[in-house]
């Protein structure tokens, strides 16, 4: 009987190994992109291999697959509100941005950044190709969704959560259900949403994390001067 192939755990731990062992190998290149084509596959992710992985791309540039590159960025994107994006790009080369999918990748997330969902939806459903290859990226962006506007919001129109989620409708509904204390306050169509230090000022003044009792603050300043 042939060997069985590695399990998903297996796997993530010998990469893991890898790129903790000889991490400036370009003889891993093909486990580190054989690892993020199942990443893909699996919906799972890890930042460590894939900025291992353009990293060797940096020192071995005629390897790079533009291919798996944009893998690696869709699934950063999808990691909002993690700077993961940025730290990608910043190890592509200007030349390789200079590509039109990856020109695509980046106004997607200038769009994510500033919270101008519309735009966003608007420009991903244009690009419907280059994002569906990468199961789950929908549903990643909608909770970065929900993320903002639980930041920004107490209470808030369905119409703008519709457009953040771009979800319409009776999906809206349930959509809203799902997520635990948002409810939808009568005929007004506000969706209210829970409270939090970031979008009650009354709750950040009262959060003993936030506060430093003055005769603290009076200490200090003799040392920094």
């Amino acid at each position: 009987m042939g060997r069985e192939p590695p399990s998903q755990s297996q796997m993530s731990y010998t990469v893991e190994q890898l790129v903790a062992v000889n991490p400036y190998n370009p003889d891993i290149l093909p486990d580190l992109e054989n690892y993020v084509n199942e990443q893909v596959a699996s919906q799972t992710y890890s930042l460590d291999a894939n900025l291992c992985l353009l990293r060797l791309y940096q020192f071995e540039p005629e390897r790079m697959s533009t291919q798996i590159v944009a893998r690696i960025l869709i699934k950063a994107l999808m990691a909002m509100p993690a700077p993961d994006f940025s730290l990608c790009l910043f190890l592509i080369p200007e030349r390789v941005q200079m590509d039109e999918q990856f020109k695509t990748l980046i106004v997607l997330s200038h769009y994510l950044e500033t919270a101008k969902f519309r735009q966003f939806w608007d420009e991903a459903a244009k690009n419907r190709h280059l994002l569906e290859v990468v199961p789950g990226f929908e549903q990643a962006i909608q909770e970065y969704a929900v993320h903002v506007l639980s930041l920004t919001y107490q209470t808030v129109p369905r119409s703008v959560v519709a457009e953040a989620v771009n979800i319409e409708g009776v999906s809206l509904d349930k959509f809203i259900e799902q997520h635990a204390g948002w409810t939808v306050e009568g005929k007004s169509g506000l969706v209210s949403l829970p409270r939090n230090e970031f979008n009650n000022p009354e709750l950040r003044r009262t959060s003993g994390a936030q506060s430093i009792p003055l005769d603290r603050i009076t200490r200090i300043f003799p040392v920094l001067s």
